[in-house]
C-alpha cells in the first residue's frame, strides 16, 4: 500500500496536485472512483477490503479522492460534477487505467471509454434529495422551518451547505441533471452483493462478505476482458 501523487487541471488552467492510494504493482490497472461525500466516508472501509483482495489477485487498484473531498486540498465549493468526471479522466490516462470501478455516486464522475463496473450506481438528483431532506430535518429540530422548492432555489443561485459540505451553485445545478454513464459499463445491484447496503448505516462499516463478492465480481471481469 502507498499513496502517489496525481494531477488534474481546473477550468481555469490551473494544474492542482493530490494523492491517491495504490494497492499492487502489477497487472491491469483498475481505477476506483469513491462514493460521494457521507457515502464515500461509510464506504471506505469496504472500497479498501476489496481493494486488498484485488490486489492480492494480482490487479493493481488506484483510489483517489475526489478534488475537494477527503484529503483533497481543492476547495469543494469551486468544484463540480464535470470537473469531478474531467480530473478521473486525468487521472485515468495519467495512471494507465484499463477499467473503472465506481461505487454509489461515483459513478457520476466515472470517466468514459473504459471497461466500467458500477456498484448501485445513484442519480445526481437523488443525492441531493437525500442531501436536502437530511438539512430540513436538522434545521425542524433547531427550530427553523426550511422548504425544499427555496432551499434549492438558493442552491442554484447561490450553493448550499447541505451535511457539512458546502456545494457550489455549479454543484447543485449538474447534480439535478447527473446520470450515471450506462454504456459500455456493468451494474452492480446490492442483490449481487447480498446483505443490507453499508451506505445506510449511520457509521462506516465494514462487510467480508460483500468485500468478496465485489471482488470476485471485479477480478472475473477483468482477467476476462482486459489484457494484462
Amino acid at each position: 500500500m502507498r499513496y502517489a501523487d496525481w494531477s488534474f487541471t481546473a477550468p481555469d488552467g490551473s494544474h492542482h496536485a493530490d494523492s491517491a492510494l495504490w494497492l499492487g504493482e502489477s497487472g491491469p490497472r483498475l481505477l476506483i472512483v469513491p462514493a460521494l461525500l457521507d457515502e464515500g466516508h461509510r464506504l471506505r472501509r469496504l472500497t479498501v477490503e476489496v481493494m486488498r483482495r484485488l490486489a492480492a489477485s494480482g490487479i493493481t487498484c488506484i483510489l483517489p479522492d475526489l478534488p475537494g473531498t477527503g484529503d483533497s486540498v481543492f476547495p469543494l465549493g469551486q468544484t463540480d460534477v464535470r470537473l469531478w468526471r474531467k480530473a478521473m479522466g486525468e487521472l485515468a490516462q495519467e495512471v494507465g487505467a484499463q477499467a473503472v470501478f465506481a461505487l454509489r455516486g461515483g459513478a457520476l464522475a466515472a470517466p468514459e471509454g473504459l471497461k466500467s463496473w458500477h456498484y448501485a450506481p445513484i442519480k445526481g438528483a437523488s443525492i441531493l434529495r437525500q442531501l436536502i431532506r437530511a438539512r430540513i430535518i436538522a434545521s425542524r429540530e433547531a427550530g427553523v422551518e426550511e422548504r425544499q422548492d427555496a432551499l434549492m432555489e438558493q442552491g442554484r443561485a447561490q450553493g448550499l451547505e447541505l451535511a457539512g459540505y458546502r456545494l457550489g451553485a455549479a454543484m447543485i445545478a449538474q447534480l439535478e441533471e447527473a446520470q450515471p454513464v450506462s454504456e459500455g459499463t456493468t451494474l452492480i445491484d446490492q442483490e449481487m452483493v447480498t446483505g443490507a447496503p453499508l451506505w445506510l448505516r449511520a457509521e462506516p462499516g465494514e462487510n467480508r462478505q460483500q468485500a468478496d463478492a465485489l471482488a470476485a465480481i471485479l477480478a472475473i471481469g477483468l482477467r476476462d476482458g482486459v489484457p494484462a
